[in-house]
């Protein structure tokens, strides 16, 4: 046993509401079915099959209202992983559901026996045509498919609100439009071709000019049924008529029928049948998209109206001046965005009626943008505008950021007011669609409906395509409260088809919750054309039974989740999983969402209950050990909850008195400590990898993996044990060496000057002088303690830094250069914590940078370059993101190579101070795209911005990463 054991019931939440009625049972305490676990794990092989109740637990969630325990998870790497466990699901009589970003919001990615993970092993873009097409597999970001194509000048059609997270295959199989998409450009519309794993185990790659003998040969019964199907469609007039028709708006309901019409081939129906699909007629591992062009060219506006009708009315005058998007928010939704970053406090005041348009015009040049807006101009005349609060302008801008904002504003729609809702109540997001014309019309008696049941729900959409979402909140605990959503959503579903011949689901598929309902939009006739299709797809009824077609009138109010509360700086989240993609620890262990998942049933559970008893011992590990700290979920989630913040308060209640005692002595003694660690790395490069690797992998069983580093191939050798002389009389700023480049030298082999001695050649070279202080030994930004949860020894680095910083710039009055990122962000903003008054009021007045920008802004205008590189890769840090200066990385670079690369894939390294000497298979697991990335060709430089990530990739690639000031001097040195 180690020395040191952390406290594991100090992981328990402080409060429990349990038994809730939807906990998971004791019987899965133990995890998956002893036999269903073995037989998939002879199938597929060990490691792809997760069967702890942790794992169980943590895949029974995604961003719907709805939550189904399943069984087993089968995480697979290929089509023939897929094929074989539908193949074991046919012959044992199981059922299966795939799921990839489970972004879905009406619980396409949920299932409650097999359970398909298609999201780890299955990213992939290639471009194809000069990017007229792309190849892309399901598990891959619209983002990252996007920003493939940038480069070419191409976009996808579809482009959902989630498109950060979302991922290909799960946009095609509920056929996601999005802001712009509208009806012809969604994926119905620009997919050209997709490769598809039947429920037999069949494999059609409908782009294969043989497919269709392909296909005859192995579904000889399919095949004569679509066709069967295709000529009953086109002998009944009716049938025809009202499908096109359907089809002219926005319609995400049902199967897609059209697709009768418009293919002429059993392949060809195939493909479009399997758009839209959601999981239940099979697998798409491929698809290939007929890409768009990028309108670079961008100008918007936000416009604020007296009420929301007023604004419906000003939507197709817009779309008439040829708007490429108007999106409708309504006051609830725009009180609620104060809490997205960004946004002006004052829209918290708006008025009840009020609402907003925000309408995107793009062009492909200057010229035609300006055309645009002088349309844009002449429809401001004509509506009725209000200026309620002072940060409303009501115009148009062509600035990026401003812009940016806008959108983040409106993607947030759904965190921001779920964040918003009545504690312990759970959400469900709507989205219908009626002919645009009548939007106003629609949006009075949608809120005429809501007030009637007791409901002030949010109202956003995308209005040029008479789109409307709109949100719920309710306690589906309460069998009241359950009663008032299902007497709503009755009387919602009748007026949308009765009153205005409207779509259930106009982008976000039919889903449980409007399944029960499909009949009354369709009618008898074409739902039955629906039932033949999915048996003949699925005769057995494996896939997905229960999300498209559904005979049970009650059907969604079937598992609904309960949300409980845990703690305060997780409760506002709404399970929408827009933090996963961001997350380091997404392919090894467990993403923000699912930490929140995971705390929220143990408080579903009774107090020392079997299943609590397996989280908690499953947790300590999986979720807080696991964490790189580094709160990027935080950038990426639309409302700024901090999971990071969280485990590292976990991180402290595991400690003893004892552990905390030490790290407060640390933190008094830094400056011993710091030669020590110095003194320690340079006899550890003497001694060669082994031994100093066998000696930490001992100390690690000993005291304990999450307390002793272990020993690093990648570990450069010390820095010189002085720092640069320097001058205060002449500084213009004050240079603070992070600790970490008083430790660690540079890359082994690398020819050139050291970190602090670059600064000070490069400022000077400038004319900008920089003063590094005496005292700087012993001071650190703190980090080190904070980030392990060391409360006490955080506060005494925090208060002592902050000092000695006050007084080296003379109070404030001479800015402050931190030459790492992550130390920068510590300094400018994560001390203020652990700061008393006294010390806040100190920190307030310093100006902290990182080396970077005071490179990038002060420098580099003041230098010449004489030589460059041929290339560069670049690693952008976690900490510049926080501090919103990660585009001054690739400037400096660029000042330094003549190509500069930032990887499609960088994202953080996870090597977050020390926790990749840890946990390495934390930091391998984030960054093994980027490494794919870098290693597939050969770059002259390997920059970044912070000594511990650079070790971290040249751990992960092979390659020296080094500073890019090191290149910045060796690139202007005379």
């Amino acid at each position: 046993m180690p020395l040191m054991e952390p406290k594991p019931d100090a992981l328990r939440p402080g409060t429990h509401h349990g038994p809730s009625p939807d906990r998971v049972p004791d019987l899965l305490a133990h995890g998956s079915p002893g036999r269903l676990r073995d037989e998939l794990t002879a199938l597929v092989g060990p490691g792809k099959v997760l069967s702890q109740v942790s794992d169980l637990v943590r895949y029974a969630s995604d961003a719907s209202p709805y939550r189904f325990v399943p069984q087993v998870v089968v995480v697979a790497e290929s089509v023939g992983d897929v094929a074989a466990v539908l193949a074991y699901a046919h012959d044992k009589g199981r059922e299966v559901v795939f799921r990839a970003a489970g972004t879905s919001l009406n619980g396409q990615a949920q299932g409650e026996d097999i359970l398909i993970d298609v999201r780890r092993h299955w990213a992939g873009v290639e471009v194809l045509d000069g990017g007229a097409r792309a190849r892309i597999r399901p598990g891959t970001t619209v983002a990252r498919a996007n920003a493939a194509l940038a480069r070419h000048g191409r976009i996808l059609g579809p482009d959902p609100a989630s498109a950060v997270a979302c991922t290909i295959g799960g946009v095609v199989a509920n056929n996601a439009s999005g802001m712009t998409a509208g009806t012809d450009r969604n994926s119905y519309r620009t997919v050209a071709s997709l490769t598809v794993v039947l429920p037999s185990g069949t494999v059609v790659d409908t782009g294969d000019p043989a497919a269709d003998a392909v296909l005859a040969r192995a579904e000889p019964a399919l095949c004569a049924e679509l066709l069967a199907i295709k000529a009953e469609i086109e002998a009944d007039p009716e049938l025809t008529a009202r499908v096109r028709a359907k089809y002219a708006l926005k319609n995400t309901n049902g199967y897609r029928l059209d697709a009768y019409l418009d293919g002429s081939t059993p392949v060809e129906i195939l493909r479009g049948l399997m758009v839209g699909s959601q999981g239940t007629l099979g697998f798409l591992s491929e698809v290939v998209f007929d890409t768009l062009p990028l309108d670079r060219e961008v100008a918007a506006g936000l416009l604020f109206f007296p009420s929301l009708t007023a604004a419906a009315a000003a939507v197709p005058l817009f779309t008439e001046a040829g708007a490429a998007a108007v999106e409708l928010m309504d006051g609830n939704t725009l009180r609620a965005s104060v809490q997205v970053d960004g946004v002006p406090a004052d829209w918290a005041g708006l008025p009840g009626p009020a609402a907003a348009l925000l309408v995107e015009f793009r062009a492909p040049d200057a010229a035609a943008l300006a055309s645009y807006e002088r349309a844009a101009a002449r429809v401001l005349e004509r509506v009725e505008l209000a200026a309620p609060v002072a940060s409303v302008t009501n115009d148009f801008t062509r600035d990026a950021r401003r812009i940016g904002g806008y959108w983040k504003a409106r993607k947030a729609f759904v965190a921001a007011v779920g964040g918003n809702r009545p504690s312990g109540t759970t959400l469900i997001t709507e989205d219908f669609a009626v002919p645009p014309g009548r939007l106003a019309e629609a949006c009075e008696a949608l809120l005429a409906l809501q007030a009637e049941h007791g409901f002030d729900a949010a109202v956003a959409g995308h209005a040029a395509h008479g789109n409307l979402h709109f949100l719920l909140a309710f306690d589906p605990a309460d069998p009241d409260d359950v009663d008032r959503y299902a007497a709503f959503m009755d009387e919602f579903c009748k007026l949308t088809v009765e009153e205005f011949d409207g779509s259930l689901k106009a982008e976000h598929a039919t889903g449980r919750n409007i399944a029960p309902f499909l009949e009354l939009e369709w009618g008898p006739r074409a739902t039955e054309v629906m039932w033949r299709t999915k048996e003949a797809f699925d005769p057995e009824g494996v896939l997905a039974p229960r999300i498209v077609l559904d005979r049970d009138p009650r059907g969604h109010l079937r598992g609904l989740k309960t949300v409980p509360r845990v703690e305060p700086v997780v409760d506002a989240c709404i399970e929408c999983g827009f933090c996963e993609p961001t997350c380091p620890s997404q392919d090894l262990t467990t993403t923000p969402r699912q930490r929140i998942v995971l705390r929220r049933e143990m408080v579903r559970q009774h107090p020392g209950s079997p299943v609590e008893s397996g989280l908690l011992a499953a947790y300590g590990y999986a979720a807080v050990d696991t964490c790189a700290g580094d709160s990027t979920c935080a950038l990426a989630c639309p409302v700024g909850i901090d999971t990071g913040a969280l485990m590292k308060r976990l991180r402290h209640a595991r400690h003893s008195e004892r552990e905390e005692r030490v790290a407060a002595s640390a933190a008094r003694r830094f400056a011993a400590v710091e030669a020590a660690a110095r003194r320690a790395v340079a006899t550890g490069r003497r001694l060669g990898d082994r031994l100093p690797a066998s000696v930490t992998g001992l100390l690690r069983t000993a005291v304990r993996p999450d307390l002793v580093p272990g020993w690093l191939p990648e570990i450069p050798g010390a820095a010189p044990a002085g720092l640069p002389v320097t001058e205060r009389a002449r500084a213009v700023a004050v240079y603070f060496p992070a600790c970490v480049n008083r430790v660690f030298g540079q890359p082994e082999g690398f020819d050139g000057p050291s970190l602090p001695e670059a600064v000070v050649a490069l400022s000077e070279r400038a004319g900008q002088p920089v003063w590094i202080p005496d005292d700087v030994a012993g001071t650190c930004c703190a980090t080190i303690w904070h980030s392990k949860g060391y409360e006490e020894g955080a506060r005494v680095m925090a208060g002592r830094v902050v000092e000695a910083a006050w007084g080296w710039t003379a109070g404030g009055r001479l800015p402050l250069v931190v030459d790492a990122s992550s130390c920068a962000l510590g300094l400018a903003r994560e001390v203020v914590p652990h700061l008393s008054g006294h010390h806040r009021e100190l920190h307030a007045e310093l100006t902290v940078l990182d080396s970077v920008v005071w490179a990038a802004d002060t420098l580099l205008p003041r230098l010449t370059v004489r030589r460059k590189v041929a290339s560069a890769v670049v690693h952008p840090t976690c900490a510049a993101r926080h501090l919103g200066d990660e585009d001054r990385l690739p400037e400096l670079a660029a000042a330094c190579a003549e190509e500069v690369v930032v990887p499609d894939d960088a994202g953080c390294c996870a090597f977050a101070g020390d926790r990749g000497m840890l946990h390495p298979e934390l930091t391998e697991s984030a960054t093994a795209r980027e490494a794919a990335e870098v290693t597939a060709r050969t770059f002259d430089a390997y920059l970044c911005a912070n000594r511990m990530c650079e070790i971290g990739m040249q751990h992960a690639t092979g390659r020296p990463y080094h500073s890019a000031l090191l290149q910045l001097e060796r690139a202007t040195r005379p």
